[in-house]
């Protein structure tokens, strides 16, 4: 895409370059605001303590109208914080559209099924993100965006596969102004929470998510759960907590669950 810069004379013959976007004009040097508040609508209503309502999601008809904005956004002309916000919502959001458009209610994984060692496909590999002007993969947004452009490896807390092992969907969008308390939020909530991290006898019990992104987190194993020990609930004694401070544990990537997180009807 072509980006215009032109000069618009505003009363008292001031002059004012904007740049134009997608059909919207931003001022060269300011940072665009993408408008996250019919996301963050659906949110409020219809997830619960990480659980979605898929099929209020499939009803709304601002839910369509939100993801066909996605596709317009002037993603170059925000500030880094903006963008990641921006990208968290779109994978989320595209998370729960791709649920909705295969109807499935069981587990995400049930979408696009690969076959044994040929995964040419799968739900993460499907062309359907429609965003900043271009079309991604689920996939391609986590790996080539978020990770590789922003080296922010607490995005991990906040994409949401549509699944009860991962990070509790935020009842809220994500935005540039509050991304820093939001993310650690999603740190506290995932790492806080003892039926989802626990620390017994020099065991530290994680997400996998610190298994398959290690060095996204940490250098090294000990830096890891250094990293992790502030976050995490000790009931254990004084010794077992300098250990843990020191980096000095045990990682036991624990069982990830596939199923749903969807809602249950009342």
């Amino acid at each position: 895409m072509r980006f215009g810069v032109r000069v618009v004379v505003a009363v008292g013959c001031l002059l004012t370059a904007t740049v134009v976007r997608g059909g919207a004009q931003v001022p060269l040097g300011a940072t665009a605001r993408f408008n996250h508040a019919p996301f963050d609508s659906l949110l409020a209503a219809h997830v619960r303590n990480g659980l979605v309502d898929y099929d209020a999601f499939a009803k709304a008809p601002a839910f369509p109208r939100y993801l066909a904005a996605l596709g317009k956004a002037p993603v170059a002309s925000m500030d880094e914080a903006e963008q990641i916000a921006f990208w968290l919502n779109v994978y989320n959001a595209y998370t729960i559209q791709l649920i909705v458009q295969h109807g499935e209610r069981q587990s995400i994984r049930r979408i696009n099924p690969t076959l044994g060692f040929l995964r040419l496909k799968g739900p993460w590999n499907e062309r359907l993100v429609h965003a900043a002007g271009r079309t991604y993969t689920l996939d391609e947004v986590l790996h080539r965006i978020l990770r590789k452009q922003f080296h922010e490896p607490r995005v991990h807390y906040a994409v949401v596969p549509g699944s009860m092992g991962a990070p509790p969907l935020r009842s809220e969008a994500y935005t540039g102004e509050r991304l820093e308390s939001q993310l650690e939020d999603q740190a506290r909530r995932l790492l806080s929470d003892t039926t989802r991290t626990w620390y017994r006898k020099g065991v530290l019990g994680v997400n996998q998510i610190f298994a398959a992104y290690e060095r996204d987190f940490a250098s090294s194993r000990k830096e890891l759960v250094q990293a992790l020990a502030p976050y995490i609930t000790l009931r254990t004694d004084e010794k077992q907590r300098d250990r843990l401070f020191e980096g000095k544990a045990i990682l036991f990537p624990r069982e990830y669950d596939w199923s749903l997180n969807i809602m249950k009807p009342r």
